[in-house]
């Protein structure tokens, strides 16, 4: 089976080509519309030598003959190259709603780059359905383009380390012991001085069970029951880590969970596996179970946190962001969603004092 690559061209003027566009297809069309080498070549604004070479090429490539025609006789397409054509032409007819929305898309995004009035900032950031609201409230009120890309809060803060990111969005229960899942999972990604954090949002996070909660789930305990399924998070994300936390402390052993052989990517597609009768249960934030009408029981306050180098909190782009955070508008609209409050929402916190488990010392064996 042939591969499909698709490209497309940057230019500073409309172009009257706005379609898919393939060199071969576009010679096929020209011949089959003119009935002549010479004739598409004409319409197609290329030599005749050209043209009859790339044809001869693409028979050789394809291992199919493309074009027919003798001395004094109209050239026509092969029966091969008559279906090449009309499957082009109607896979055309098929996505042109896509193209055409895949065209903007792209036409937006770089209008964004030619704006010298737009800015840009990377983010990098545990899964969370206030990011999106933040996103668009940004670009409306402040020409600020947030390019988020989800992951686990590990990796995430992994990615501003390594400079792959400016801003990185994790979450953490903040009365973890030193010697915590919490603390083992993020003390070494963090460092006073060098990182600055930064108030989000308080969430909480809990059990996700059916409309009703018919297995009357209302303890981590319950998730030991025998035969009970569990959606799981994976390794890596801070909702994993808070739910170790909270088994931890409960003298929960994990091993006697039965989760799932999967493990679901972010808290809305937890909740959906409990909606379709997947699992049971799952652990994950209450605004992703009222999405889905499902029952919530609550078992943890958390808090959501961005994180920026120390260099990077000067970055004008940044500033701007901060003073969002810290409006009203902003505020307004974080808690009216479910299970979320705009705790000191843009405020600078002190990594030691707002994450106890953090030292300088490293902890003994």
């Amino acid at each position: 089976m042939h591969r499909v690559h698709l490209t497309y061209t940057l230019q500073g003027r409309d172009d009257a080509q706005r379609d898919l566009h393939h060199p071969l297809l576009a010679m096929l069309a020209a011949v089959h519309d003119s009935g002549s080498i010479s004739g598409a070549a004409r319409r197609l604004g290329l030599s005749y030598r050209h043209v009859w070479g790339e044809l001869k090429r693409w028979e050789g490539e394809l291992g199919h003959t493309l074009v027919s025609w003798a001395k004094g006789q109209a050239a026509v397409l092969s029966p091969f190259g008559e279906k090449l054509l009309w499957a082009e032409r109607r896979a055309q007819a098929r996505l042109a709603p896509q193209v055409e929305a895949l065209r903007s898309e792209l036409e937006r995004a770089f209008a964004i780059a030619f704006d010298d009035s737009a800015g840009v900032i990377s983010v990098a950031a545990s899964h969370d359905d206030a990011l999106p609201l933040l996103r668009q409230r940004a670009q409306a009120d402040r020409q600020l383009h947030l390019d988020i890309q989800f992951s686990g809060s590990v990796d995430a803060l992994a990615a501003l380390n390594e400079g792959r990111c400016l801003l990185a969005g994790f979450h953490a229960l903040t009365d973890a012991a030193p010697r915590s899942p919490t603390a083992r999972a993020y003390r070494a990604l963090l460092k006073p001085g060098r990182h600055k954090l930064v108030s989000f949002a308080r969430r909480t996070q809990g059990l996700i069970v059916a409309a009703g909660n018919p297995l009357g789930i209302t303890h981590l305990a319950d998730l030991q029951r025998p035969g009970l399924r569990f959606a799981q998070r994976a390794h890596g994300t801070g909702t994993r880590v808070v739910l170790e936390e909270l088994l931890s402390a409960s003298r929960i052993d994990p091993a006697g969970i039965a989760a799932l052989s999967h493990a679901e990517p972010s808290h809305r597609s937890a909740a959906e596996a409990v909606a379709s009768g997947q699992a049971d249960v799952t652990f994950g934030i209450e605004a992703a179970a009222r999405a889905r009408g499902l029952d919530f029981v609550p078992l943890a306050q958390e808090q959501y946190f961005l994180v920026v180098l120390q260099p990077t909190l000067e970055h004008p782009h940044v500033r701007a962001l901060l003073e969002l955070l810290r409006g009203p508008a902003w505020q307004h609209e974080l808690n009216a969603l479910p299970g979320y409050a705009a705790e000191r929402s843009g405020e600078l916190l002190s990594l030691r004092r707002v994450l106890p488990w953090w030292s300088y010392r490293k902890p003994k064996p």
